[in-house]
């Protein structure tokens, strides 16, 4: 796992293959889960990674000419990542989602990257977004919008059949979406904001 703000501060062997595992910390990096107070979360819980370094220059040290995003990304002392992550008992530290993706559905929280990893995992779709819309109820509904492979079909109600055995009953989307391109900006990151 890493980023440009980070380095790469955890690294997994190559034998590892448990979906969404980022690995360990790499020496010279401390790493922590955080609720929204800077507090440590417990074992298992989903809190966002935080970093430092006791090396210099190994992170970055601020946005250039953009103090207010310095400001979000480092607080008390710490780099925040705006990922939100798991660990697991042997020290295992697992990529859950954006912290701006994750979806609030019928009292549960979702990782809309566990969504896309069984959608995608759908014979007939070739990329996929999930993501959270507005619904009549104070929470939200998730959408999946998917993109499939070429000569291939599938009606909405053929993704949620495959996902109802996959999948917690929270996680199977209110509304699928079949579109012929995912927008993305120009490195390849698909701009979710515009699905919503």
């Amino acid at each position: 796992y890493g980023s440009t703000e980070v380095n790469v501060p955890l690294i997994s062997d190559y034998e590892v293959t448990e979906p969404g595992i980022a690995g360990r910390p790499v020496p010279g990096f401390d790493i922590r889960i955080v609720d929204e107070n800077d507090r440590d979360v417990p074992g298992g819980a989903v809190g966002e990674l935080v970093v430092r370094s006791s090396e210099p220059w190994l992170l970055a040290t601020e946005y250039h000419r953009n103090p207010e995003a310095s400001l979000r990304l480092f607080r008390n002392l710490w780099l925040h990542t705006g990922d939100a992550f798991r660990k697991d008992a042997h020290e295992n530290y697992f990529f859950v989602d954006r912290i701006k993706d994750y979806i609030r559905r019928r009292g549960e929280n979702i990782s809309s990257f566990e969504v896309e990893r069984e959608v995608i995992a759908h014979p007939a779709v070739l990329e996929c977004a999930a993501v959270a819309v507005k619904s009549a109820s104070t929470e939200d509904d998730l959408k999946v919008v998917v993109v499939l492979k070429s000569g291939m079909t599938m009606e909405p109600d053929e993704l949620r059949e495959f996902l109802r055995p996959r999948v917690p009953r929270f996680m199977v989307p209110d509304i699928v979406e079949v579109i012929t391109e995912l927008p993305k900006t120009p490195t390849g990151k698909i701009q979710k904001h515009l699905l919503r």
